[in-house]
């Protein structure tokens, strides 16, 4: 009975230490998906290049949002036109490293694993993000690659249908103009175009060659139409709903279910895996294959897993082995890991943990030679240190909490009153 009170204590903890990086990671997520435009995304993150995976590695490394918060973000880039390459490299360096954890790692690492941590994120993203690039195909390059100009044809002015537009009606239109249909110089029947705009006088609309550029009249400054007012506030609207709809809707719906079991599964390894488990493999190889495996399952954000590698250091773990555990524990979680799964595939999984997995370890081996070579010992505390939040800090995250649970239960009350109706519906419709 201990053991299961300890095992909800340390889910709530988690839950609760989590909740603020989350709804910032889904509001982040929102903002890049409606206000961000695609083409913009495309053009950084969309392209299968080196240089995408670079500027995403760049870019997700001072993000402050951690293994949680980058989930929603990174979700939202790829629907939005990113990359696979893009979106791995962007997945590793976003949660590894952060302005928020580094002065962290400052405070209680000091100076060396302040600076070797950013530094070894960005490495490892770029070196994840170029596996991804030269061993799995991206289906967006295919689909980009296969959708040719095919309106060519349809916009030429030689083409032998006739273009016939219907009246166009406006909320202050008053009578409708008739534009006589007029013979064009390539087009084998007449154009009809009956147009009217919203504040015009009786003048006829200029006609002018079909195979001319499109000419416009220039309205009177003072002309404006009666609605534009009311649709730009309207779509200001429109965007703040759209916005708070994607991120606490459907989004946060797909991860509600892997974000659980990532919460659990490392409640359960905080519960019954004990410290000194994880310091009885010395400072070599197998410390740091151990640290790598025991965190990559572990749902940990950087900011939190610093304090416990100043526990798992001043208990003799080596620098190196220290490191591993820095990036592999934030950069992969059950959560994340299913995210991969379903929207870059099973191919692109295996090679993002092959990757987090070697690149830690390579690392942790560069940083004890470095140690030793250069004398840095002076420069890496052993002593224990805490990392507590104020009791103002401790109430904005439970309120936090509250609001991601709460909208955790409206999605799926929301999800099983829509199934349950949906199965009225048919049985209704069978009879």
């Amino acid at each position: 009975m201990n053991d299961i009170t300890l095992l909800l204590t340390n889910f709530f903890g988690l839950f609760m230490e989590s909740a603020p990086w989350l709804l910032m990671g889904l509001l982040v997520a929102g903002i890049m998906h409606e206000l961000v435009p695609v083409s913009l995304l495309q053009k950084h993150m969309g392209k299968n290049s080196v240089g995408a995976v670079i500027k995403s590695a760049f870019i997700g490394a001072p993000l402050p949002l951690c293994s949680c918060g980058v989930i929603p973000a990174a979700l939202g880039l790829r629907r939005s036109g990113a990359s696979k390459p893009a979106t791995a490299s962007f997945l590793v360096s976003t949660p590894e490293t952060g302005v928020d954890s580094i002065s962290v790692s400052y405070a209680l690492l000091g100076p060396v694993f302040a600076v070797v941590r950013p530094v070894a994120a960005i490495f490892s993203a770029i070196y994840t993000g170029l596996m991804v690039k030269w061993f799995v195909k991206d289906e967006q390059d295919i689909s980009s690659s296969s959708a040719t100009p095919e309106k060519v044809e349809q916009d030429s002015c030689r083409s032998s249908k006739a273009s016939v537009q219907e009246p166009v009606s406006s909320c202050c239109a008053s009578k409708a103009e008739v534009v006589a249909p007029v013979k064009s110089c390539c087009s084998e029947t007449a154009h009809e175009k009956p147009e009217s705009t919203c504040c015009s006088s009786e003048k006829p609309a200029a006609q002018s060659s079909c195979c001319d550029t499109k000419v416009t009249t220039p309205a009177p400054a003072e002309t404006s139409s009666c609605c534009s007012s009311t649709q730009a506030e309207s779509e200001k609207e429109n965007k703040v709903v759209q916005i708070w709809q994607f991120a606490t809707g459907k989004l946060l719906e797909d991860i509600t279910m892997w974000l659980l079991i990532g919460l659990t599964l490392a409640a359960a390894i905080q519960t019954w895996v004990p410290v000194s488990f994880l310091t009885q493999w010395g400072d070599g190889f197998l410390a740091m294959l151990v640290m790598a495996l025991i965190g990559i399952p572990m749902y940990i954000c950087a900011t939190a897993s610093t304090p416990l590698a100043v526990g798992f250091l001043s208990a003799g773990l080596s620098p190196g082995a220290i490191l591993v555990f820095l990036l592999a524990g934030p950069a992969t979680n059950i959560s994340t890991m299913g995210m991969i799964g379903r929207e870059l595939g099973r191919r692109s999984l295996i090679i993002y943990l092959f990757c987090i997995l070697t690149a830690s370890i390579g690392l942790g081996y560069l940083l004890n030679a470095a140690v030793e070579a250069f004398n840095w010992q002076s420069f890496i505390p052993t002593g224990e240190g805490a990392h507590h939040h104020g009791e103002t800090v401790n109430a904005f995250y439970a309120l936090c909490a509250v609001v991601l649970g709460a909208l955790m239960v409206r999605n799926s009350w929301q999800a099983a009153k829509d199934k349950w109706f949906s199965g009225n519906n048919m049985q209704s419709s069978c009879h």
